[in-house]
């Protein structure tokens, strides 16, 4: 799910705004969004405010906040930015706080999921469904390794969960992702838009899931397995691209390198990014959109882009309005920065990489400003901060940067702080 950055020109209507309005300086709150780090060793999730002009992160009054399950892998907010899903390997479930207008987290319920270690998650852009992928299907296990599945959540009006269904995919799906609703000539299983007449004729919205598979078998190879959604249930059905193998018992999709680590798309849905963590590269999809092939991935032909990204990247993300992309590359301690050329989805290297602490596992950037970006360091327990240049994609630290963390934190993730980056009041 991807949030519109409001930019400083808004920030600074919304100053005016405020002022006009009569508001005084008792209305001043400089902080523009909270981040979350998950820590894989304490089991808990530290909590921080973002300085709206500075990036820098102060620590929120209680953090870091207990009520995890053991070695929590994932973090994903809800669209509103009212409650967080802690995704917990070793429990197998998902657990869920509560958001508070300070920051702050307040334990709600506990969700077992419908296989066994959780690997990622993401949820549909209208809230609706939650995905989690999982590394055993019922029956296997360590002992006796097997194929993955995907357990779907609804998402309740109190964002609350239930259980709606699992699909099976590959024998390592690794992440997931989730496409915006796409205007297409094919109905599948999508809501009929009226809006969308006219776009190619068509007159429906499409919601695509990717999961991406490493295969631990040598065949078949790595693969993206795609799905789309009903969006009445949640249910998923194979894309016409992505098999299922009845002599290997397993999903093939669409091929993706040799040991891929993290995928995610662009916000218009146009485009698909997969890193591979052996090649230190990124690859390239396009998302189809024909009536016969709705859905199906096909490789760019730049693809894999050169030059490639750090050592070993293992996770990415698209900042909010889609013009560049960032890798964390966990061999080299760096995050890489791309642009994104929207005419043919290829990318290009926004010069060297920035330096952070050491085996960054996550990178995300906060969604109101959409220019502060944060990565969680793994072996020294901290996270560091980087403002990005919106005109070119470069990156500069933050003031004061790596902040301190909780041990081994394992993903972070950033939520707006309401509206207040539009009523920001100044002397």
């Amino acid at each position: 799910m991807k949030f519109k950055s409001i930019g400083r020109a808004v920030l600074a209507t919304g100053m005016s705004l405020a002022i006009g309005f009569g508001a005084t300086a008792c209305s001043r709150d400089y902080t523009v969004a909270y981040v979350y780090a998950a820590s894989s060793q304490s089991n808990e999730v530290s909590a921080y405010a973002v300085d709206y002009q500075s990036g820098a992160l102060t620590q929120i009054n209680g953090s870091p906040f207990t009520g995890t399950g053991e070695k929590p892998v994932a973090l994903v907010p809800a669209p509103n930015g009212k409650f967080l899903y802690v995704i917990n390997n070793m429990d197998s479930n998902v657990t869920e706080f509560a958001i508070g207008t300070d920051g702050k987290l307040y334990g709600q319920n506990t969700y077992t999921i419908t296989g066994t270690f959780p690997t990622a998650a993401a949820i549909d852009s209208t809230g609706s469904y939650l995905y989690v992928t999982f590394t055993y299907q019922s029956g296997f296990s360590t002992a006796s390794p097997g194929p993955g599945g995907v357990t779907i959540f609804k998402i309740n009006s109190d964002n609350s969960l239930t259980a709606a269904g699992t699909v099976n995919v590959g024998n390592n799906p690794v992440s997931i992702a989730v496409s915006n609703p796409i205007c297409s000539v094919s109905p599948l299983a999508g809501t009929d838009n009226p809006a969308c007449t006219g776009n190619n004729g068509a007159g429906y919205e499409n919601i695509y899931v990717y999961v991406l598979d490493q295969e631990t078998q040598t065949s078949p190879p790595a693969s993206i397995i795609g799905f789309y959604q009903d969006t009445k249930t949640g249910a998923l059905t194979l894309l016409s691209g992505s098999t299922f193998s009845t002599a290997l018992n397993t999903y093939q999709g669409y091929a993706a390198g040799s040991k891929p680590t993290a995928i995610a798309i662009e916000p218009t849905s146009t485009y698909v990014y997969v890193t591979d963590g052996i090649q230190s590269n990124v690859y390239g999809y396009q998302i189809a959109g024909g009536a016969a092939t709705a859905g199906n991935l096909t490789a760019l032909t730049n693809s894999p882009f050169v030059p490639g990204t750090g050592t070993y990247p293992v996770n990415l993300t698209i900042e909010p309005r889609g013009k560049y992309l960032f890798t964390a590359n966990q061999a080299s301690s760096t995050v890489s920065s791309f642009t994104i050329n929207l005419t043919n989805g290829s990318l290009g290297l926004n010069g060297t990489s920035a330096a952070v602490g050491t085996q960054p596992l996550c990178v995300t950037v906060e969604p109101a400003l959409g220019i502060y970006l944060y990565t969680s360091n793994f072996v020294d327990g901290t996270i560091s901060g980087e403002q990005l240049d919106p005109n070119t994609g470069a990156l500069s630290a933050i003031p004061n940067t790596p902040f301190p963390s909780s041990a081994l934190p394992s993903c972070i993730t950033a939520v707006a702080n309401g509206s207040h980056a539009q009523s920001i009041v100044v002397d």
